[in-house]
């Protein structure tokens, strides 16, 4: 319900949701919310949990009521910007979009404007707000190096769908990427859990302490001499997911400048970044219902690699 510049969610505790933290347990009964806005909410004093103010830290009890009041978005105080956009489809309700790579998808420390962002503010006149002011339309990212496939939302109710098609995997999401050595198999499965590395924060780990589910499919498209072109299938969307079940599998995505990827190999052939290109992006339509498929051919820095790697 509307309150003023807020609205309350409202919902309780149950058995699938009892004993999680409270941001955990919010995240995953809200899918429009991620835990680290639960986080946000619950230090602004924004959620109750059996009346009382909430902690993250705390359990969840079964049979506990949970409010959580939500700001509404406020004008983005981002700037539009011209930047050319490739567009694979438009509508009422998304916008789907070829990233090239290098471009950054939403403002961060050192990156406040020239982002997909400031683009879509200029090509869609009535996006601020929706998901949030830094990162309106936003529903999933691609890495500043990755290109390829990526949707955003034009309106509150498609940012709401599309987060819990993300958020409950039923997303459609192939990769090709360029790795650097030979798998003994045409195809495979990567079934390791993905957190923080256990030395340093700005890495992601399959040594994590403490891993979420991560699985990544993969299958051979062409051999050559030192790199293979792999085809690669999400079933799980964890940061870094590829890069880091790749090189932890000794198929390190060629010019990867953290997880060993080989840059000065990268550099040999021209490229300047990571040789990863979101290819395929399928969803349900938020509008219709009706199943979508986006697809990207391989661009051209990549294609240029494999000429000169044969």
């Amino acid at each position: 319900m509307k309150t003023g510049r807020s609205r309350t969610i409202a919902f309780q505790i149950d058995a699938e949701l009892e004993g999680k933290r409270i941001d955990t347990l919010i995240a995953d009964a809200v899918p429009e919310l991620s835990r680290a806005r639960a986080q946000r909410l619950i230090e602004s004093d924004a959620v109750r949990v059996a009346g009382r103010p909430a902690k993250a830290s705390q359990r969840g009890r079964l049979g506990d009521d949970v409010e959580v009041v939500v700001p509404d978005p406020v004008a983005s105080p981002l700037l539009p910007e011209a930047i050319p956009l490739t567009v694979l489809h438009e509508d009422r309700d998304v916008i789907v979009i070829d990233k090239p790579a290098g471009l950054v998808v939403h403002p961060a420390v050192g990156h406040r404007d020239g982002t997909l962002v400031n683009a879509l503010l200029h090509h869609c006149q009535d996006l601020s707000g929706i998901g949030g002011v830094l990162r309106p339309g936003i529903v999933h990212r691609l890495d500043k190096g990755t290109s390829g496939v990526l949707v955003c939302a034009k309106n509150d109710e498609a940012h709401r769908v599309l987060a819990a098609q993300f958020k409950l995997h039923s997303v459609d999401r192939e990769y090709l990427a360029l790795v650097r050595g030979s798998p003994n198999a045409d195809s495979g499965e990567i079934d390791a859990p993905i957190g923080r590395h256990p030395t340093d924060r700005k890495k992601f780990s399959t040594r994590a302490r403490t891993g979420r589910e991560a699985f990544t499919e993969w299958r051979v498209e062409r051999r050559l001499p030192t790199l293979t072109l792999l085809r690669v299938r999400l079933r799980t969307g964890r940061t870094h997911q590829i890069r880091v079940h790749l090189a932890a599998s000794g198929l390190p995505v060629l010019g990867d400048p953290v997880y060993g990827g080989g840059r000065a190999l990268a550099k040999a052939f021209g490229l300047e970044r990571q040789a990863l290109h979101a290819a395929v992006l399928g969803f349900d339509h938020p509008g219709s219902a009706e199943r979508c498929r986006f697809e990207s051919g391989l661009p051209a820095d990549l294609q240029a690699v494999l000429e000169a790697a044969e």
